[in-house]
């Protein structure tokens, strides 16, 4: 299943990816810095948040697009129950 992401939803995932990148570079940078663990965990808490939030948008728009059109997210010779059992799995990886 091919995932189109585009204008607003691009935008959002893009964002939130930056963001995530941003926080991690800050929290490398307090490690080598030697900072205190009760300064390193909360930023390191936000990013992973970011990482998630941004796996849920592609999630979410795989899933509307499977809805919006069963049998492009079908897989050659693989049946709507196959499909849904990969999607979950998809879905939990991030869970």
């Amino acid at each position: 299943m091919e995932l189109d992401l585009a204008g607003a939803e691009l935008k959002a995932v893009l964002n939130r990816l930056r963001r995530a990148q941003g926080q991690i570079s800050g929290v490398i940078k307090m490690i080598e810095e030697g900072r205190d663990c009760e300064e390193v965990v909360p930023q390191l808490a936000a990013a992973s948040r970011a990482l998630d939030r941004a796996g849920f948008a592609i999630i979410a728009t795989g899933l509307q697009q499977c809805l919006a059109d069963g049998e492009r997210g079908l897989r050659d010779g693989e049946d709507p129950e196959q499909m849904r059992a990969r999607l979950e799995k998809l879905f939990l990886s991030l869970a």
